[in-house]
């Protein structure tokens, strides 16, 4: 078995090409128990990424990111932020879903870093295809995978980070966490998402030649650039940051009957 999927991934494929080739992906162990790979979605010429962790049990049954609960909740948060989910591009770090049995259920389980690392060269030929402005991580694996594993989501979420690959990237929650916040406190974990969103939503509204604010360098968040021979190696290039939006938004009438 391969060690990572570098050797799936064809040479000068577009991204048509490319989720057609990780449909066969066998670079992890992941595949045995998956119904299918769940690659991302989206228009080619996305101006924002958005990367996940994994696809959960309904995205594994339906074959499309971020199409379950959580992904309700992510809808309810990019149309209040004024985020048109049909422009954006959505994946996940890890394309299959890992899971275990709990009488019927599939429980989810969080991918271990050598699943992560099998998978990087899906996400990192997303990356290099689409050129995203913005790349925005939503929770803790999906910015480690991105950035490294010193980089941590509630102490640097909503802040714009340096990193070694062209756009800006930020980091914030994965909304499936929403769901599991308590019912009293969902509004005030929904309205802090939604604000992360909303910088999103006005860094790709800021002119290109606005002045940017100071953002934390790489070494900071213990970004390393991805190892040697990938295709987003190859695009290297510092981020030019914006100034976020005033702290502490909230956001209006949420709907949170999902």
């Amino acid at each position: 078995m391969a060690t990572d999927a570098s050797s799936y991934i064809p040479p000068h494929a577009d991204l048509g090409q490319l989720m057609s080739a990780a449909k066969g992906c066998q670079a992890c162990p992941l595949w045995r128990d998956a119904t299918q790979t769940v690659f991302g979605a989206g228009p080619p010429d996305a101006r924002v990424v958005f990367v996940g962790e994994q696809p959960g049990d309904q995205e594994d049954r339906q074959g499309g990111p971020f199409v379950g609960p959580a992904g309700k909740v992510f809808d309810e948060a990019l149309d209040i932020a004024g985020i048109d989910r049909r422009q954006t591009y959505v994946t996940n770090a890890v394309k299959h879903f890992k899971w275990i049995p709990r009488g019927k259920l599939r429980l989810h389980q969080t991918p271990q870093a050598p699943e992560i690392a099998a998978c990087r060269p899906w996400m990192e030929a997303e990356l290099a295809l689409i050129r995203p402005e913005v790349t925005v991580a939503l929770g803790a694996t999906a910015a480690k995978a991105l950035l490294g594993p010193a980089v941590r989501v509630t102490r640097q979420r909503g802040q714009w980070l340096a990193w070694e690959q062209p756009g800006r990237i930020t980091v914030t929650v994965h909304p499936s966490s929403i769901l599991r916040t308590d019912d009293a406190d969902r509004p005030a974990a929904m309205g802090a998402f939604v604000a992360d969103l909303r910088r999103v939503a006005d860094a790709l509204a800021t002119p290109s030649g606005a002045e940017p604010a100071t953002a934390q360098s790489a070494a900071e968040h213990g970004y390393r650039p991805p190892a040697g021979g990938s295709q987003a190696a190859d695009r290297a290039a510092p981020v030019d940051p914006v100034a976020a939006p005033t702290q502490g938004e909230v956001a209006p009438q949420l709907r949170l009957d999902l």
